[in-house]
């Protein structure tokens, strides 16, 4: 077992690029991941990476032997997938992302209760608003609002999910009431925005009775964290657009209003997405059986004011 614990080792920081990073995920210091490449590098007679002051980069012998070294950890998960299916009895570690706000409110607090249903199954949750590399990160499930775009992802779409223009009455009797979406822009309304690298939504795509219309929206800031967005929001200084679940309770005591609710914003889909493999582990199908029960059933509650 050692020595696949130094080849896991050695993978991660082939696909994370340095030791620190690499030990993290994998919840050991850079000491015990540098110690396990020296391990693996003596046992097989060669130098795996050439050092640098921020990088270990591999050498032309690990980046042969990582390829080999991949499909040998993952010839292992696939065999231990198939004896946990057997046994049914699934145990091992789930790595989960989610973006904050969904996170926060659907995801979070239905893991202690998925562990307590499933003792043998840990789970490690990374919250973050970023779009996160699933394959270079060792992601095993994603759960996502949105286009999925990657083909080298496996998608279960969950619900579709409407999304409303909300701003706080504050903002409203300050700058006005758009009467249509052509006032967004022709008005100069401040349109706060969810940005971060790699994000694709720099327009907000409306329904109008001629069909989904792009609208390149101003906004005077913008940041990686829907929940800030929000906040803004709240303190009147614009418009956000954003699922109805994660507003509506603002909505409910009025300290946010729907705007152009005859054009809405398009749906947004709420899914899991994993890479093509891992849907043969028994234990990411019984965490997306869960959670996707799970997420229908709170976002309904939420919407009926529950």
């Amino acid at each position: 077992m050692a020595y696949l614990d130094n080849i896991a080792v050695f993978v991660r920081v082939v696909e994370l690029g340095n030791l620190s990073a690499a030990g993290r995920d994998m919840r050991i210091s850079p000491a015990v991941a540098s110690n396990r490449i020296k391990e693996l590098e003596k046992h097989l007679g060669v130098r795996l990476f050439n050092r640098t002051t921020r990088q270990l980069m591999p050498t032309e012998h690990g980046t042969v032997f990582y390829t080999g070294a991949k499909h040998v950890l993952e010839a292992i998960t696939e065999a231990e997938a198939a004896v946990a299916a057997l046994s049914g009895q699934p145990r091992g570690t789930i790595k989960v992302t989610a973006p904050l706000g969904l996170g926060r409110r659907l995801i979070a607090s239905g893991i202690p209760d998925f562990h307590d249903k499933y003792p043998d199954i840990e789970v490690r949750l990374r919250l973050s608003d970023h779009n996160v590399d699933i394959m270079k990160e060792g992601i095993d499930v994603a759960f996502r609002l949105g286009i999925i775009e990657d083909s080298s992802l496996r998608m279960r779409g969950i619900m579709e999910c409407e999304r409303v223009l909300v701003a706080a009455p504050k903002y409203l009797e300050a700058r006005g009431e758009p009467a249509e979406p052509q006032e967004l822009i022709g008005k100069r309304h401040d349109c706060l925005m969810l940005r971060y690298a790699g994000t694709r939504e720099y327009v907000w795509t409306l329904q109008t009775p001629s069909g989904p219309q792009k609208f390149e929206v101003h906004g005077p800031y913008d940041t990686d964290d829907g929940d800030v967005l929000t906040g803004w929001a709240l303190s009147g200084r614009g418009i956000i657009n954003k699922p109805r679940f994660e507003v509506e309770p603002f909505i409910r005591d009025q300290r946010l209003k729907v705007i152009l609710a005859k054009t809405p914003p398009t749906p947004v889909q709420l899914a899991a997405v994993y890479p093509h493999k891992k849907l043969q582990d028994p234990k990411v199908r019984l965490l997306l059986d869960f959670m996707a029960d799970r997420c229908q059933r709170l976002i309904k509650d939420i919407l009926a004011g529950k």
